[in-house]
């Protein structure tokens, strides 16, 4: 089971102690490896009676944890009433449930600073429908926070303090790529609550593609211990450099079991570096081209050792695919000489190359092997999404809709083009929402009427009837469901 490692502040959970690991001695800094020097295993036990404290010491100040609450706001007479019933059936003291008896939902995890003007990086799912933040510093200041960003493709948030005191201590990005299976980390973070902790251990897997804690499936697996709470923690390498951003762990019971997962530092660059920039989302390239998995039957019929690569299965008209002369059936192999074995790793290489200038791909057609020179664009709106919310009695109510389009497509990965309406969002405990319909469906026609558009849509939905026939098409699949009036 995969969990995701955001605590919630009123929880409270003892675990065992297990085992604890040889005390090191020696304290004195490790020389930073050279380039192209070797690794080595130890051969000695002087070799072993090392420490990182100082690695520790480098890194820790940047750490912070991350308080996130969102407080429902509610009227002074009904929040009285509520209050006295909580006291005379529950016991709970007056006033315990915030000013006017506001409801608030709180969450606890962690983050690290990248900045030394006061940004600060995160889970998203950390501070998911929260609307109120706080950062503790590792020496326990604490300020409020704005939310600057959230992706929620990546799983990733940006904050920034308020009031950024000086001093400061970002931790510096390091290189995701350079780490190999075996390599030392150390995660940081405040699992359960209990304060700044460090554990250690070692890379156990790169490139881990079937977690499904984001859209962009491409992870770190390390056994250091990683518990509820180090979500947006730090992954650090013995040089105290920022490595990855932990948020999620294989567990059964809500505890490490050694399966960590971190998001490599090259996509929280992305991220941070968006945000800098000003942006309020993370623009991606656009490929314009449907990519799958080499199965071993392909790998075997184009004379491959092994599956590997990313089949092209079809290409959009002038997209940047078609322009730089991509075939269906073509294999793509490589983005810029980085190896890509599966479509969730093309994704994550594709996704860091950003939205100016072009990229290389190494590919095999039929025999030849080539290389074809990518544009890098974002997806283009090609026609206006005229968002309708629908709010009159209907299977839709409640839902958003906006016309489909590349870059509409690219958000709600769906593939494109499909005709019909795309849904955007959907209102909890709204009638679309209780009826089953999805973000990134596509309404394709509605009682044997086509909706191309939301206009289209819009005037169907005016209509008073007794029964909905609707037509869905759901990640490529046509459903047909009817629903009373």
């Amino acid at each position: 089971m995969l969990t995701r490692l955001v605590l919630p502040a009123l929880a409270a959970t003892l675990l065992a102690a297990g085992p604890a690991g040889a005390q090191m001695a020696r304290t004195e800094a490790p020389a930073a490896p050279k380039e192209g020097t070797a690794k080595t295993v130890p051969l000695s036990r002087s070799d072993v009676q090392l420490s990182f404290a100082p690695v520790v010491k480098r890194a820790a100040p940047s750490v912070v944890n991350v308080y996130a609450s969102h407080v429902e706001k509610r009227s002074t007479a009904r929040a009285s009433a509520m209050d006295e019933f909580m006291r005379r059936f529950f016991g709970e003291p007056e006033g315990g449930r915030g000013p006017r008896g506001d409801r608030a939902q709180r969450s606890l995890g962690s983050g690290v600073l990248v900045d030394a003007d006061g940004l600060v990086i995160t889970n998203n799912h950390v501070i998911d429908n929260m609307n109120e933040v706080r950062i503790a510093l590792s020496d326990r200041r604490e300020f409020e926070a704005t939310i600057v960003m959230r992706d929620t493709r990546t799983d990733l948030a940006v904050l920034k303090l308020k009031e950024a005191p000086k001093g400061l201590v970002p931790m510096p990005f390091g290189d995701a790529d350079a780490l190999e299976v075996g390599d030392f980390v150390m995660a940081i973070g405040n699992p359960f609550g209990v304060g700044q902790t460090v554990t250690q251990g070692i890379v156990s897997a790169l490139a881990r593609t079937q977690v499904g804690s984001a859209d962009y499936q491409y992870f770190i697996q390390t056994d250091a211990a990683i518990n509820p709470g180090n979500s947006g923690g730090a992954l650090v390498d013995l040089r105290g450099q920022l490595v990855g951003i932990n948020t999620a762990i294989y567990s059964q019971s809500g505890g490490s079991h050694g399966i960590g997962f971190a998001i490599p530092v090259g996509m929280v660059k992305a991220v941070v570096d968006a945000a800098r920039d000003g942006a309020t989302v993370v623009r991606r390239p656009w490929l314009g081209a449907r990519i799958q998995s080499v199965t071993p039957d392909i790998a075997d019929s184009m004379g491959l050792d092994h599956p590997t690569g990313v089949l092209v299965a079809s290409l959009q008209p002038k997209s940047p695919a078609d322009e730089a002369g991509l075939k269906r059936g073509d294999l793509i192999l490589t983005v810029d000489n980085q190896e890509v074995a599966d479509p969730e790793a093309f994704g994550y290489r594709f996704a860091l190359k950003g939205i100016q200038g072009q990229t290389r791909f190494g590919i095999l057609r039929g025999t030849n092997r080539q290389t074809v020179t990518v544009k890098l664009a974002p997806a283009p709106e090609t026609r206006p999404r005229d968002v309708l919310k629908v709010k009159t009695r209907s299977p839709f109510q409640g839902a958003s809709l906006v016309n489909t389009s590349p870059a509409v497509a690219e958000e709600l990965q769906v593939d494109f083009p499909a005709e019909g309406v795309a849904v955007q969002a959907v209102d909890e405990g709204s009638i679309a929402g209780r009826l089953g319909l999805q973000k990134g469906d596509i309404i394709v026609a509605v009682n044997g009427v086509p909706v191309p558009t939301t206009k289209d849509l819009d005037r169907v939905t005016r209509n008073t009837l007794n029964s909905w026939e609707v037509v869905i098409n759901r990640n490529g699949e046509i459903m047909t469901s009817v629903f009373g009036g």
